[in-house]
């Protein structure tokens, strides 16, 4: 998955669509000039000439976290929510989210974060979590999760195995989870499962060492973390996306190409190249085609893992959905429902809990 420069899909992602295929486009503020140039950009991705239509995507979360500004609702952040504590509200600021989302084309919202705050000194995460209490994130995180993907938008928890006790920011540095397997698999891995158990769409890696399991690898690299605890004891069989390949904690330890295969290999099955460096996305897509040609890669990895993108978009961009960006964009519409008033009184509601 691929970000990019500029209000408009560069010319160079549109080549790299054709001759590799795409896995799907991020949206950050960067990109964002107003809804209408959103919507058509998000229409341009959905005609790119390839076998799976690519996913259209956007970390928005609200507060701090949200690449769509005004004339958007501005939401505020998750922590209001959780300091309500009300799954309605949960799920009145989800239809609102996804309805607004919808509207411009995007189809996947890396949301909700499942990540359980007990660590007051994390401001990575800070107010982005939902609750220091993992019964709380779980059920809010899934009336989030459910109403998100009722409205027909994939929703993705975030970030296994947990980001939320700890001190360095994986932007920047490799943090560290110091707590001992039990306490994980009751705390940290408790919103994750409930996730699983409700059917959602996907769910990302972090990057961060958790030595009770794997003492050497961050768990987006970790086979022990990816295929051996979320998939085979949580029972998670669907898509893995990576968190942001050149985050310090990951490029300031190896290449990204390099990392981008030993995260495949670990049991993800989309890595995501954020900064809209082409050179480097391409140099990523070669490093994994070399890696198979080699047998470094096992083909049969590669094969799950498009088995896992090829349900997920089957389930969640079918053809003939306007909501999937089939229907070139509404100008009318976008009027209609981006910041309208409806959802501007649910983010006041919300707001209430600041």
């Amino acid at each position: 998955m691929a970000g990019f420069d500029g209000y408009q899909l560069p010319v160079e992602l549109a080549s790299l669509a054709r001759e590799f295929s795409l896995g799907g486009l991020i949206f950050f503020r960067r990109n964002v000039e107003e809804p209408m140039q959103v919507a058509e950009v998000a229409w341009q991705a959905r005609e790119l000439d390839q076998p799976l239509a690519p996913w259209v995507a956007v970390d928005q979360e609200g507060g701090r976290v949200a690449r769509f500004k005004r004339p958007f609702t501005e939401w505020p952040p998750m922590a209001t929510l959780g300091r309500s504590g009300d799954p309605s509200l949960a799920r009145r600021f989800a239809t609102a989210l996804a309805a607004e989302l919808r509207a411009v084309g995007v189809t996947l919202d890396f949301a909700p974060v499942l990540d359980i705050f007990t660590n007051e000194k994390n401001t990575v995460i800070g107010d982005r979590a939902l609750a220091s209490d993992a019964a709380l994130v779980s059920s809010l995180g899934v009336a989030i999760i459910e109403t998100l993907q009722t409205a027909g938008l994939a929703a993705c928890g975030k970030h296994f195995p947990g980001h939320g006790d700890t001190l360095a920011d994986s932007h920047h540095d490799l943090p560290i989870v110091e707590h001992e397997a039990p306490r994980l698999r009751e705390v940290e891995f408790a919103p994750f499962r409930a996730a699983i158990e409700a059917g959602v769409a996907s769910l990302m890696s972090a990057h961060v060492v958790v030595p009770a399991f794997d003492e050497s690898q961050p768990a987006t690299l970790s086979k022990t973390m990816i295929s051996g605890i979320l998939r085979n004891e949580l029972g998670w069989k669907g898509l893995v996306f990576t968190d942001d390949m050149e985050m310090k904690a990951i490029a300031g330890r190896m290449p990204v190409p390099e990392a981008a295969v030993k995260a495949i290999a670990a049991g993800c099955d989309v890595v995501l190249v954020c900064s809209g460096n082409h050179d480097l996305q391409v140099a990523t897509l070669e490093a994994i085609i070399r890696a198979v040609e080699q047998d470094e890669l096992p083909y049969r990895r590669v094969e799950e893992a498009l088995a896992h993108q090829r349900a997920a978009k089957e389930r969640f961009l079918r053809e003939g959905d306007a909501g999937a960006n089939r229907t070139p964009p509404n100008a009318a519409l976008l009027r209609q429902v981006v910041g309208c008033e409806e959802h501007q009184l649910v983010a006041a509601d919300l707001a209430r809990f600041a």
